[in-house]
């Protein structure tokens, strides 16, 4: 199965992720590469930062399930290995989401939205982003919502890391016991 976790930057999609394969073992987290720089505040090991080269590269060498430029930096999510038994989660951008359902119609979307874009601002300044940067992520979530709308299974609201990790499992045990069931009937 294939889990996508999609919302736009600052909604908490990654401590989310981290906190759904640490409760769930039959999740395996995949680790997407980007030409970005590390933020303040990252450990360094939430991407593999790589050079522009270097991803143009592997795209050449039609290494990544997905990718996207998105607000002038690339993002990727390289094919895995094998994982029998396991389920892979991916957190990425909306664009690449579209891309994986083209590609895998089966895969399961999950927008995750912030309370409010109050919350949403407070949080990408408490993650040390410049004013610029907040600007633009802020003026690019409406289309970014519009779009994972348009494409998700389900909507999640993170008011809650912990309430959101449980309504998100909720769902891929439904997927599990049922998965021709739509979606609206899994919970």
């Amino acid at each position: 199965m294939i889990i996508v976790l999609i919302g736009p930057g600052g909604v908490g999609k990654g401590t989310i992720a981290r906190r759904l394969v640490e409760r769930d073992p039959r999740l395996w987290l995949s680790r997407s590469w980007t030409t970005r720089a590390p933020r303040g505040g990252e450990r360094g090991d939430e991407y593999e930062y790589v050079s522009r080269e270097a991803f143009l590269a592997a795209v050449a060498a039609d290494q990544f399930l997905e990718w996207a430029e998105f607000h002038g930096n690339l993002y990727g999510t390289p094919i895995p290995p094998a994982l029998p038994g396991r389920d892979l989660l991916l957190e990425i951008e909306v664009q690449g989401a579209i891309q994986i359902r083209r590609r895998f119609p089966d895969a399961t979307v999950l927008l995750v939205v912030a309370p409010s874009s109050s919350d949403l601002e407070e949080r990408l300044r408490g993650r040390g982003d410049g004013d610029e940067h907040v600007a633009r992520r802020l003026a690019s979530a409406p289309q970014e919502l519009a779009a994972g709308r348009a494409i998700a299974n389900a909507e999640v609201v993170n008011d809650d890391v912990e309430r959101a990790a449980d309504e998100i499992l909720s769902i891929l045990e439904g997927i599990r016991r049922d998965p021709h069931a739509p979606a609206s009937q899994r919970t």
